[in-house]
């Protein structure tokens, strides 16, 4: 089944395909009257959607969910083999896998089971575990909050449900997949996260898809609620095709002693927007953000952070490597703003640009608020090419100029790729070696 265009029409459908209840389907149709009225980013990428033209939902296979590899269709299997997703499950606590508008896959180590740890696809919870998905879902990012989180709230389909139960810490990460595999296909998985008071989560997540000439829309919205003395860290290494527009809302809400830490890597994509923000209630909490973004010919990677503090004594820190090459635009736009109530705060903001060629760019847009005396942002930026001495001594000792960039440019984005579990450098690694 195929639903091409933003109608009433198709949102019902989607609503009945998936067997949902009313309220679901009323917070369909409100996000739908919304997007209606608000106006696209005054900011950013520029570039043209046809709304009537997107493939809002594609499934051929609407039947349960498997927990058994073996048991999906043969040509996906294929294609997942090749990406080397399902390989990496045995790192892992759990996987899910999302082809097209769907979640195809889902598998979770008993041990989790045990300890009551649920982890599924956000519309299987909605139907097992309504009064926990409405406490949260929509609470955070409100599908008033921009137009592309009012586009997710009318046509979401797949994407994550995680909730970690108080007292209970994972040992390996959680993983979901997406995938895009067809011509103007709009992806928008909704992911919902709740780590309950002292406890820990690292989520990861991957995403691709194949080039084709039509655009393809991805608009996701992540909603993390981060408890008490709990941490969470959102992993996540993007490599849409270069037709593929990436404009996702990400936003995580941070109470007492809680740490939030987002590892954010773009490296795909034609248009990427994306700002993954901590708001920072509870006193003593924190929040990290650690980006990397490469722009090659036709891309503007526009990425960065938000950190809102609001409790006392909370602390934040934004570090974003930006890499322009070939005629890309990689550009860093990012906020702190510390409201008044937030005494004995500190922000760090570093932005880190290198750019490889006369035909690149590389812009920053900062925009750093301290309303109280009693706090202070600190913000650093450097903005360089790659040193003609550093590139000549490692040719002198036998490099190519293309193996001399390369080492040159894995130094510059160190600070990230040690953040990552050691399987996910390495495939950041070979992805940073295509794309130089």
């Amino acid at each position: 089944m195929e639903l091409v265009g933003l109608t009433k029409e198709n949102i019902r459908k989607i609503s009945e395909i998936k067997h949902e209840e009313q309220w679901v389907l009323d917070y369909r149709l409100k996000s739908y009257e919304l997007f209606k009225k608000e106006a696209m980013p005054s900011f950013g990428p520029k570039y043209e959607i046809d709304f009537d033209k997107v493939v809002y939902y594609k499934n051929e296979d609407i039947s349960d969910i498997k927990d058994n590899w073996n048991n999906v269709d043969s040509c996906v299997k294929d294609e997942f083999k090749s990406l080397g997703v399902i390989d990496s499950e045995k790192y892992l606590s759990g996987i899910g896998v999302q082809y097209e508008s769907e979640v195809i896959y889902h598998n979770m180590l008993e041990e989790l089971v045990k300890k009551n740890v649920i982890f599924t696809s956000i519309e299987v919870a909605m139907k097992k575990y309504p009064d926990l998905v409405k406490k949260y879902f929509g609470k955070i990012v409100s599908n008033a909050d921009n137009k592309f989180a009012s586009l997710n709230g009318a046509v979401f389909s797949g994407g994550s449900f995680i909730y970690i139960p108080p007292n209970t810490t994972l040992d390996r990460p959680l993983q979901s997949y997406f995938r895009i595999n067809s011509r103007s296909m709009g992806q928008f998985e909704r992911t919902l996260i709740i780590v309950d008071d002292n406890s820990d989560l690292h989520y990861v997540e991957g995403c691709t898809a194949p080039t084709y000439s039509d655009s393809s829309l991805h608009a996701a919205v992540v909603e993390i609620y981060v408890g008490k003395n709990s941490h969470c860290r959102y992993t996540t290494i993007q490599n849409w095709a270069v037709n593929v527009l990436n404009l996702v809302t990400k936003r995580a809400l941070v109470e007492e002693n809680g740490v939030m830490e987002w590892i954010d890597g773009n490296i795909g994509s034609r248009a990427t927007m994306k700002y993954p923000a901590c708001i920072l209630k509870g006193d003593n909490s924190s929040g990290t953000c650690i980006t990397i973004s490469v722009a090659s010919k036709n891309q503007q990677q526009d990425s960065g952070a938000k950190m809102i503090h609001i409790g006392k004594n909370t602390t934040s820190n934004i570090i974003s490597k930006s890499i322009a090459r070939n005629g890309g635009n990689a550009t860093y736009r990012g906020m702190v703003d510390i409201k008044k109530s937030a005494t004995g705060s500190k922000a760090i903001v570093k932005c880190d640009s290198l750019i490889l060629d006369k035909k690149s760019k590389s812009d920053a847009y900062p925009t750093n608020i301290c309303r109280t005396d009693l706090s202070n942002i600190e913000h650093e930026a450097t903005v360089s090419r790659i040193n003609e001495d550093n590139l000549f001594y490692l040719m002198s000792r036998g490099l190519t100029e293309q193996k001399a960039t390369e080492l040159i440019v894995l130094g510059f984005i160190e600070k990230f790729r040690e953040e990552l579990p050691m399987e996910y450098a390495l495939e950041l690694n070979q992805l940073l070696k295509r794309n130089l």
